[in-house]
Parts: structure tokens; sequence; C-alpha cells
């Protein structure tokens, strides 16, 4: 989830949507991945995957208790993955409450070999605690002192956004998984 929160900053520069009226809402960030790779070896005991991408590399991953159909994979399959995750930004008008929550769900497959979808979306409430607009940079700051600086792109919404504004942040995350055999 880290990663994703810094990819998700990073990409919201935030103020893209600070030229929107308040309280509107603006997508600033979606972005669709596939990936293939071979399974080249398993471990039972621990459900743990090695994949064999096709650049080459390799990625270790452990199947958690909701992938119900992990022992029907097999060396020599083929994992195809759709990855897709959307940010959601909203300037909050004064006197909104702030907002955390979070939802994610697992489901499979009825195909004939093993897949699924796993999706997360989490929003937050963070509140910009410093521009710099010689960087020009901003920080955020949310709920658990969680924190975040980035460098941003569009000075002219910079302009538009004060030290003590709040935005909500809606990030969501999906990945379609699908097991091919030769």
């Amino acid at each position: 989830m880290k990663r994703l929160a810094v990819r998700m900053l990073a990409a919201l520069a935030l103020v893209s949507s600070a030229h929107m009226a308040m309280a509107q809402s603006k997508t600033v960030s979606s972005e669709m991945r596939t990936e293939t790779a071979t399974v080249e070896a398993i471990e039972a005991s621990s459900r743990t995957l090695t994949l064999k991408k096709a650049d080459g590399s390799y990625l270790t991953t452990v199947a958690g208790p909701d992938v119900t159909r992990f022992d029907e994979v097999k060396l020599g399959d083929t994992v195809n993955v759709r990855y897709y995750e959307n940010v959601v930004i909203r300037v909050k008008r004064p006197g909104e409450s702030d907002v955390m929550s979070g939802v994610k769900g697992t489901t499979g497959s009825e195909q004939v070999l093993p897949g699924g979808t796993r999706a997360k979306q989490v929003t937050i409430t963070a509140t910009i605690t410093t521009i710099d607009a010689a960087a020009p940079s901003i920080t955020f700051t949310g709920p658990n002192g969680w924190k975040y600086s980035s460098k941003v792109q569009d000075t002219e919404a910079l302009a538009k956004v004060k030290v003590g504004d709040k935005v909500d942040i809606v990030w969501t995350e999906a990945m379609l998984v699908s097991v091919e055999r030769k």
C-alpha cells in the first residue's frame, strides 16, 4: 500500500484538482498494466510461487488464504495478470468531516483453471501542511501520522491551494488473475 500511496501522490501532484471548484472531484491518475509469467517453482507449505516474467526476471509471491484454488496451480502454467489503479482527489469544503475508510474483496473464478479478482479501495482525508512555490513542492499529512511530500508539476494549480486545505484522496486498485495451461 505504501508503494501505491507514493505513486498516487506523485501522480496527483495534488493540485491539478485545485483549479476545479471546491468539492468537485477529478481523476488524476489511471493506469492499466498487463504482465504474463510462467510458474517456475511452487512451495506448497508457504503457498509461495516463483514466477518467471517475459523479460527473464523472477518474481516471488505468496498466495494468501483467500486464494482458494492454490493447489491447482502447476509448474509451467502461464499466469496472466491485469492490474489497474485509479486515483481521484477532491478539495474539501471547510467544515466537512475527515474520512478514513477502506474496503477490499477477493472473488474466485468459476473457470476450469484457477483465477480471480482482487480489489481494494481506500479513502483518506489529508491536510496540506507545506507549500514550497520555489521548488515547487507540497507536503500532506493524514491519519495515523502519515506524511508525504512531492514535487508539483502544475504550478498554476499549486497557487490555488493553501496550507490547511484538506483533500479527500480515493485510490482504487484491482487485479485480475487467470491461469493457462499449455
